[in-house]
């Protein structure tokens, strides 16, 4: 064995035994991805009128499901669009406040299981521009100021359309008669819809399909539309809920020859990562909805959130974490404060996020993640021992122990043969306190 550091990556806890390696086409297409670690995800549209997310029996659901947690009538739902005027939307204010995050890209919804666009679609009247008071293109307002501001762009699509004549199943109380619906006429709708995002909305960096499990859509025609969206866009990335190899929320493609680039954990974190190399992104809500829900205020503390980006980069994924509108076209107050908090953290403490890989997956204490930059490790120690952090599985002295907040040089002392202690800093951060620790060659 070398003399350095080793580290030590278990494969045990996986629930998705076969490797999927990432080769160098999609390497290269992802390397912006990997770079960015942490992203914006938004869901907004004519739900966050009535801003509701409980079903029918009063428990909690997800407002962005209001039509179908009320069993609602698709024209008694679309009435909401007359009340749907968010007049204080400010593209450059939501770009602004996720650059301000720290966060380097943003996937919008442009078309929830509802239907209802974000865009001036040319192939419906379901849109912001036609059916609401506003008539403006919502995403053509945010696609020109993601590109004036340098911002990643990315557009989640619903494959399930619950108000299509043409999208098949029908819900369960849906009256309207299914007989004259052509499921493959939706298919061409949908093909459309997404030609118009990559030729007229773009760059498109990220494709981001939902809504697949239903029986209608198949393995083939995943694949067929995966090529579809490759061809139009060859550099562009697409998510795995394209095709039916998704585990349900644990969302990572299992055996098969299933096509997406990256796996979709969803309010979850996996338990060890995937040390096999598979891309992976886990989607995540502030509160408990993903659209605006005046009912929902159980926000996560911007501490909880730190220490949430910290897990997942810890593990070498990225963190999409989600913010739901107002219908006024404002973020909640609530919501912003708490990405303004985590903004601030990364202006001290983005090297050890942004580009970098998993680091040590045993040998930590509770409590703390590793990432990885070359031969640099960064420990996210959420919360410190008076007596220190004793790390095992270290086979080399760091040459240098630092807080990379306040760059204090903290002493680090061998413990046995394969441990270390890093002393307490003077100051420690409430939310996550990170020590950089320069190995030099002789880590692996």
């Amino acid at each position: 064995m070398r003399r350095g550091l080793i580290l030590l990556a278990s494969m045990a806890a996986l629930s998705c035994p076969v490797s999927a390696a990432v080769d160098a086409d999609l390497a290269r297409r992802a390397a912006w991805w990997t770079e960015a670690r942490f992203g914006m995800f938004i869901h907004w549209g004519v739900y966050a009128v009535p801003a509701d997310s409980t079903l029918l029996n009063g428990s909690r659901g997800a407002a962005e499901w209001y039509l179908t947690n009320k069993r609602m009538p698709i024209d008694d739902y679309r009435r909401f669009a007359a009340r749907f005027n968010p007049v204080r939307y400010d593209a450059a204010q939501w770009v602004k406040i996720a650059r301000q995050a720290g966060m380097r890209y943003i996937i919008i919804t442009s078309k929830h299981h509802d239907g209802f666009c974000l865009w001036d679609s040319a192939l419906t009247d379901w849109s912001i521009s036609k059916a609401t008071p506003f008539q403006r293109d919502a995403l053509r307002e945010l696609s020109r100021e993601c590109r004036r501001q340098g911002m990643p762009l990315g557009y989640y699509y619903s494959i399930m359309d619950w108000s299509h004549p043409d999208y098949l199943p029908r819900r369960a109380w849906d009256t309207r008669p299914a007989e004259g619906a052509d499921f493959e006429r939706y298919v061409q709708y949908m093909k459309g819809q997404v030609r118009e995002l990559i030729e007229g909305y773009g760059p498109v960096r990220v494709l981001w399909f939902d809504g697949e499990w239903e029986d209608t859509w198949t393995h083939e025609r995943g694949v067929d539309l995966y090529n579809y969206v490759r061809n139009l866009a060859p550099d562009i990335l697409i998510n795995n809920r394209v095709d039916k190899g998704r585990k349900g929320m644990q969302g990572m493609t299992c055996e098969g020859d299933f096509r997406g680039d990256f796996g979709t954990p969803e309010q979850e974190v996996p338990p060890e990562g995937f040390p096999d190399g598979r891309l992976w992104e886990s989607c995540i809500t502030i509160n408990h909805t993903w659209g605006y829900a005046e009912n929902d205020t159980d926000w996560k503390s911007s501490t909880q959130l730190i220490r949430l980006l910290c897990d997942v980069a810890g593990k070498g994924g990225n963190l999409l974490l989600n913010v739901g509108p107002k219908a006024d076209g404002t973020f909640p107050e609530a919501i912003t404060e708490r990405l303004l908090e985590m903004g601030r953290w990364l202006q001290a403490n983005g090297e050890a996020i942004y580009g970098t890989s998993a680091g040590m997956l045993k040998g930590l204490p509770e409590g703390v993640r590793c990432t990885r930059r070359g031969s640099t490790l960064y420990l996210h120690v959420f919360e410190w021992p008076e007596e220190g952090l004793t790390i095992r599985g270290v086979s080399a002295l760091p040459v240098r122990a630092r807080v990379l907040a306040t760059g204090e040089e903290i002493p680090v002392a061998r413990v046995g043969r394969t441990g270390i202690r890093v002393a307490r800093p003077s100051e420690t951060d409430p939310a996550v306190t990170v020590v950089r620790l320069d190995i030099g060659s002789g880590l692996r």
